[in-house]
């Protein structure tokens, strides 16, 4: 796992919050919408990063390509809900809750983590959500798959305005079923995973998120794949192209 690669101290401990550029808007970064491929102003979305996204969240767990992945979806498809799965401490509910602050767009965060006594070497504890006490971001204690599929159904989103972010326990069975549920459930959503760089056994990586995106592409060839592939930990967005 990822993560565990990381001192405790880089993976857990918030990052000093700065005032600079913090109630500042930006323009829209979307191009081409109306294109099959992913494409967005990358000057405009790196501004935002350097001045909003690392004085808060830094760059751990999450490197500058995967901040770049994770704000230029929320910019390119604008999404009415994003659902996450993996909370910790709520560096990645405080990407997208800033995103979508920052570019004016009208979204709902909503992240699941595990209940309290269930005992897992990521669980957060008293510092869950910490990064997002406060904000308007929706916290829960359950299956972040079944518990966002739900709140879809009882909400009646659009599939196309809908973004999941995979980042539960990144092993191979939990991605395929997760990746499975959201394709059978909200075909048209889009859908970021985390962890899925992938090297050769000899790094002794656990591969298991970037096995389960493998077969997932190969078998829904509809969808489109974006990586961060220079390292890890590795991002990956799926999305169907109009």
């Amino acid at each position: 796992m990822i993560r565990r690669l990381l001192k405790k101290s880089e993976a857990s401990e918030p990052v000093q919050e700065s005032n600079a550029g913090h109630n500042k808007t930006y323009a829209n970064a979307s191009k081409n919408a109306d294109c099959s491929e992913f494409e967005v102003n990358n000057w405009i979305v790196s501004e935002f990063i350097v001045d909003r996204l690392v004085p808060i969240v830094g760059t751990h767990p999450f490197p500058l390509t995967e901040l770049t992945l994770m704000s230029a979806s929320v910019v390119r498809f604008r999404p009415k809900a994003i659902f996450e799965w993996g909370t910790h401490i709520g560096k990645s509910a405080r990407i997208f809750y800033e995103t979508a602050r920052a570019f004016d767009i009208a979204c709902q965060v909503h992240s699941f983590d595990l209940p309290d006594d269930v005992e897992h070497v990521e669980h957060p504890h008293e510092q869950r959500g910490e990064l997002v006490r406060g904000l308007p971001v929706k916290l829960y204690q359950e299956d972040g798959v079944t518990g966002a599929l739900r709140i879809c159904r009882k909400g009646k989103i659009s599939d196309d305005k809908v973004l999941f972010f995979v980042d539960g326990d990144h092993e191979y069975g939990s991605v395929k079923r997760e990746l499975a549920a959201i394709a059978k459930n909200h075909p048209r959503a889009k859908i970021l995973l985390h962890d899925t760089f992938y090297q050769s056994p000899k790094s002794h990586y656990n591969v298991g998120p970037w096995k389960a995106v493998e077969e997932f592409t190969k078998n829904n060839k509809s969808y489109k794949r974006v990586s961060t592939n220079t390292g890890l930990p590795g991002m990956t967005l799926l999305y169907k192209a109009k």
